[in-house]
């Protein structure tokens, strides 16, 4: 949809959506944004320009339908999707993404490490109406031997391929310092970001610093050529609650100003009580740029669970002020999630944006659920599966016991029968108040004319 746009700015030098918002330009992309959000678009353009919402839009991803990160917009969810090096293939994963985009991801990671890394890639941005993102540096490692060997040269090499091939938002380890690896040593799981894992041993062996901070403004051109978003990787976010708030995550946040558009990466597992201080910290560290969350899990004990454990964080840090929520699925920590964990992840995540948005009070954030809850009351069934996240599962849950196509008309379900219905016995209850009013309003219409 937006090859006519992009064509009418053709050749241009630095074609980000923040140049243009810098220089009071309202482009076509912004113009959808505000429309999708329900927000002005002059609005759009001026969160862009202060570097509050990015919407990452690279300009080869031409099938994009446009939307925004920030906190002026609805809280938005990603699904992760990708092979490893032992399992999946491109089917697979085309598989999830449909999946993902169907139950309504906002964006889509392909972190696959195995196998044909840019085919599969390619396959995705193609069939990909949502924003595409990646982690650059695990394609790099499957071009070496082994993580000494990586160089900045191909790190650099795979980030202009990426880029060239129409990822919309990369996340770049940059943050994560030689002088800060000692600040995991006290850590019960060390470094838990496969990045930051990767540049921490890279470091460790040479004793040299980070080459993606080194090479920063190398990749800045390279990422101002294309229109990619950084998403300046959480390199040393926690992996157990007993390391959360530590000083390691808070020494790496920091946003750039390269006419580049900047989200920022947070924890990882946080308890409940300290959620609110991850996002008042990256406010105040990063300029208010998006913040983008793993979860959080509150809890470590439920693995095979960890949708669940993670939506409960997300939903809250959602509400504080996290612009987007990367989702977890049944599978996290335990192996590489199939199209089902996806619907899985998805769904708990949607709940949990949703609920954010709801709690933020944003315009007209609630009108489906009372939607929803007035087909409820009035027993209108069909309605009901219409109006749900999971149309399909909720459908399915009330056939189960009550299979008969008849039974969408009853005013009642399996739970509690004809005989038990609390909404039944209180429609009868409003006929009661429909019947005494009639009288009352006569008497006192009657009363008021003497």
């Amino acid at each position: 949809m937006r090859t006519e746009w992009l064509k009418q700015r053709n050749g241009e030098e630095c074609p980000t959506q923040i140049h243009y918002a810098r220089n009071g330009t309202i482009t076509a992309e912004m113009q959808y944004v505000a429309q999708r959000e329900g927000l002005d678009a002059e609005l759009v353009r001026s969160e862009v320009a202060r570097g509050r919402m990015i919407i990452p839009a690279n300009i080869h991803h031409t099938n994009l339908e446009p939307m925004a990160i920030g906190v002026a917009s609805r809280c938005k969810i990603n699904a992760n999707i990708g092979n490893s090096a032992v399992t999946s293939h491109e089917t697979e994963e085309l598989e999830k993404l449909h999946m993902a985009v169907h139950y309504g991801a906002d964006t889509v990671m392909d972190l696959s490490t195995g196998g044909d890394i840019p085919g599969i890639r390619k396959a995705i941005i193609a069939n990909s109406p949502v924003p595409i993102g990646t982690v650059p540096i695990y394609e790099a490692l499957t071009r070496v031997r082994s993580v000494p060997d990586l160089t900045a040269d191909v790190l650099l090499e795979v980030i202009e391929e990426q880029a060239g091939q129409g990822v919309d938002y990369m996340t770049i380890h940059a943050g994560i310092l030689i002088q800060f690896l000692p600040l995991v040593s006290g850590r019960i799981t060390g470094i838990v970001s496969r990045g930051g894992s990767i540049l921490g041993q890279w470091m460790a062996h040479h004793h040299r610093q980070n080459p993606l901070y080194e090479r920063f403004d190398d990749i800045c051109k390279i990422f101002r050529k294309h229109d990619v978003s950084f998403s300046l990787g959480d390199s040393l976010r926690p992996g157990c609650l007993a390391d959360a708030s530590d000083e390691a995550p808070f020494a790496e946040l920091r946003a750039w100003e390269h006419d580049v558009q900047v989200m920022v990466e947070g924890p990882g597992h946080i308890p409940m009580d300290q959620i609110k201080l991850q996002v008042d910290k990256e406010m105040e560290l990063c300029s208010e740029a998006p913040f983008y969350t793993l979860g959080p899990l509150v809890t470590d004990i439920a693995p095979g669970y960890d949708h669940i454990t993670s939506a409960i964080g997300a939903a809250m840090i959602g509400w504080h002020g996290a612009a987007m929520l990367c989702y977890v699925t049944p599978k996290e920590h335990l192996g590489l999630p199939d199209k089902d964990d996806v619907r899985q992840g998805i769904i708990a995540y949607k709940i949990a944006a949703h609920a954010a948005d709801i709690a933020r009070h944003r315009l007209g954030a609630r009108d489906r659920d009372d939607a929803l809850s007035r087909a409820r009351y009035t027993f209108d069934w069909n309605r009901q599966f219409e109006l749900s996240l999971d149309p399909e599962t909720a459908r399915a849950m009330h056939v189960e016991t009550l299979p008969e196509e008849g039974y969408k008309e009853a005013h009642f379900c399996s739970m509690c029968g004809p005989k038990f219905c609390s909404m039944n016995m209180s429609q009868a209850v409003e006929r009661y108040n429909g019947e005494i009013a009639s009288p009352l309003v006569t008497l006192a219409a009657s009363s008021g004319k003497r």
